[in-house]
């Protein structure tokens, strides 16, 4: 079965792919070069000083890409490395009678590096003790959140799809960001995943549009009450006759700076 995570990176990659060819034509051809093709794909500078500087800035880029930044702090001489990194959605790990907001805590909170697993450090120029975490540098226009429902269990030798109640509310606040003002979400679709297993399942998907949330399964559409997302949460006990559950969740930017 294919999965949903991965073509949505895939999509997402290719359009990008495409964006840049497009772009790249456009530039070598000056008659099709104008500067409204230069602003639709991304800023002004993006092009201007030559693609070997600046990559193009697309609207992909513009409203799914978000930077994480991985800091690591050296016991012995506390100096802190830190590593940026760009995303188009955060994969959550999950657990049982949990929300987003708890999953994206752990996702940031705090790792120590000891035994096999010390961190080489430059400054003392040997392997140390060390404490890890990862935070949300700039957050995404469009924040995508992929919940890990398909676990590799050892004593199965195979992947088991978890059923886990995962609340995912309607308006969500990220506060541990390292931009100041905290950043409201707002909840627009949900990819949902259903079936019992990994290997076999459906996906059906809820979008909201124009105030009203639709329920899409392949060519069925119906509209639905707001308070239908809350049955996608999960299972509160593992074995449960609904087996239809939340796995990609899609989240608009409310607006930056609004800290009233």
């Amino acid at each position: 079965m294919g999965d949903a995570h991965e073509f949505l990176n895939f999509l997402l990659n290719e359009l990008v792919d495409i964006l840049e060819k497009e772009a790249q034509a456009s530039k070598s051809d000056p008659e099709t070069s104008s500067p409204s093709d230069k602003l639709a794909n991304g800023p002004k500078n993006g092009l201007a000083n030559g693609p070997q500087k600046d990559p193009l800035v697309t609207w992909v880029h513009r409203n799914f890409q978000g930077i994480l930044t991985n800091e690591t702090r050296c016991l012995r001489c506390e100096t802190v490395t830190a590593r940026d990194e760009t995303f188009f959605d955060l994969s959550l790990d999950i657990e049982q009678n949990s929300s987003i907001t708890s999953c994206l805590k752990n996702f940031s909170s705090t790792e120590t590096l000891n035994a096999e697993d010390k961190f080489f450090c430059d400054k003392c120029c040997s392997l140390q003790e060390a404490q890890k975490r990862m935070k949300i540098k700039k957050p995404p226009h469009i924040l995508v959140i992929h919940l890990k429902r398909f676990k590799y269990i050892e004593q199965l030798g195979r992947y088991k799809k978890l059923s886990y109640r995962v609340v995912f509310p309607l308006e969500l606040k990220l506060s541990n960001t390292m931009e100041d003002a905290d950043s409201e979400y707002s909840l627009f679709a949900v990819v949902v995943h259903v079936g019992s297993g990994p290997n076999h399942g459906h996906y059906v998907s809820l979008v909201k549009s124009h105030n009203h949330w639709l329920f899409f399964d392949d060519e069925n559409v119906e509209m639905i009450d707001e308070s239908v997302v809350q049955t996608f949460f999960g299972s509160a006990q593992e074995y449960s006759s609904n087996t239809d559950h939340g796995y990609i969740l899609f989240y608009e930017s409310l607006g930056t700076g609004n800290k009233s």
